[in-house]
């Protein structure tokens, strides 16, 4: 959420970056509104002053310009209390419209409709080059035994997946191998979560304007998140920490959920856009110092490079344009994974918000001069499986139809260096 005073004296500013996020907002109308309400309060005010000085100055008044004074002083109460119901619906008003403004856009952030416009900053690795016809993932794990599409869509729908034997084994090892990369890095674990009220999804800015994404228990008033994030930079919603208590820095664990509302016919073959899947996400804390949290963006940036780069998975850093960063992203850095049957493919997401979470979640600190501050968060993906399951199958499957395994993640897999067909 945007402070007030910062909407008025950058609306110019405001309205370009909405309409470079391609969202729709009636700026005006929200500036009308906290015009009248400030008409409101002021008018509030000047009456119940005249309330307060009537009395002496009827008290000079005789015959009907008196007996007009007292008619008009008893008519007070009644306006007061028009005002404050007005006052009310203004607020109300003016906390829906709040709620939708985006934040704009840093400078850095190019200008395009969507994702075919992202900036690729750089690359990583070289892309396999295979002397065989290579498998897509959705062959390789059926052929090894390792995933199961039919009999999951037959408990649970489409969009689903069973990982078994060293498929399930594999997940956990990548889950375990980028949780100990981040926690060498100084992130506190967390396991969260993944059912959660209304507020750490509005203090995210997940809501309004996502709930036909996330998944509702509408008996209980609990959604199912599609990311740690929102428990985790919820952590703190509603706390003033001290400025010595800063950065914090926390490793989410959880369950995913999703919805993929819209995605019909778009990616629904195989691990790319699933319902449920398993993440560790970087949330960083820190003071209101744009400087800080460019220098945070850049390190959670790397930390999730140094996960791929350990399991030697080719990859590109993006820089997202503008019709594809969320309300509340200032920037945003994508990490995509080279996956031989699709191309570059999305796997990691690296957001700075400054204090547009915060301000949502009354998140605070006391600055030095023990000044309250909003405090500004971050957040990037550790991993996200099982989508990096098929860039680690595809570029290592071998020849035979096994799969190498890479060598970061032989320990966790209990020395095993390959995946070969269960017998």
């Amino acid at each position: 959420m945007l402070d007030m005073k910062f909407l008025r004296a950058n609306l110019d500013r405001v309205r370009e970056g909405a309409e470079q996020k391609r969202i729709e907002v009636d700026l005006d109308r929200l500036i009308a509104l906290d015009d009248e309400r400030k008409e409101v309060l002021r008018e509030v005010e000047e009456l119940r002053n005249r309330k307060k000085t009537a009395g002496k100055e009827i008290a000079k008044l005789e015959g009907d310009e008196k007996a007009e004074a007292i008619a008009a002083l008893g008519k007070i109460p009644e306006r007061v209390k028009v005002l404050d119901e007005r006052e009310k619906q203004v607020v109300q008003e003016i906390a829906e419209l709040a709620a939708l403004v985006p934040q704009p856009p840093d400078p850095e952030v190019p200008v395009g409709l969507d994702d075919t416009e992202n900036v690729e900053l750089r690359t990583w690795g070289e892309k396999p080059q295979f002397e065989f016809e290579p498998k897509d993932h959705v062959t390789l794990g059926t052929e090894l035994g390792i995933i199961d599409f039919p009999r999951a869509a037959k408990l649970a729908g489409s969009q689903t997946y069973m990982l078994v034997g060293d498929g399930a084994l594999l997940e956990l090892a990548v889950l375990r191998y980028a949780l100990d990369t981040i926690l060498a890095e100084g992130f506190v674990p967390m396991i969260t979560p993944t059912l959660v009220r209304y507020e750490p999804l509005y203090g995210t800015a997940y809501f309004p304007g996502g709930e036909e994404q996330a998944y509702a228990c509408e008996k209980d008033r609990l959604w199912l998140t599609g990311t740690s994030e929102v428990p985790v930079t919820a952590y703190h919603m509603g706390e003033t920490l001290e400025a010595d208590q800063l950065p914090l820095k926390y490793a989410g664990y959880s369950s995913c959920y999703r919805r993929e509302a819209g995605a019909a016919g778009r990616d629904t073959k195989g691990l790319y856009r699933i319902h449920q899947f398993n993440k560790v996400e970087q949330v960083v804390i820190c003071k209101s110092d744009v400087a800080e949290s460019k220098e945070h963006h850049l390190s959670i940036l790397k930390n999730s490079e140094m996960v791929l780069q350990g399991m030697e998975l080719p990859y590109r850093v993006v820089n997202v344009c503008s019709g594809d960063l969320g309300q509340g992203q200032a920037m945003k850095y994508d990490i995509e994974c080279w996956m031989p049957s699709r191309g570059w493919g999305e796997t990691h997401s690296a957001s700075r918000f400054y204090d547009f979470q915060s301000r949502r979640l009354d998140l605070r600190y006391r600055d030095e001069n023990g000044k309250l501050q909003f405090c500004h968060t971050l957040n990037n993906t550790v991993i996200a499986t099982p989508r990096v399951l098929i860039p680690i199958l595809e570029n290592n499957q071998q020849a035979d139809g096994s799969v190498r395994i890479p060598e970061v993640l032989v320990p966790y897999m209990g020395g095993k260096t390959e995946i070969r067909p269960r017998h």
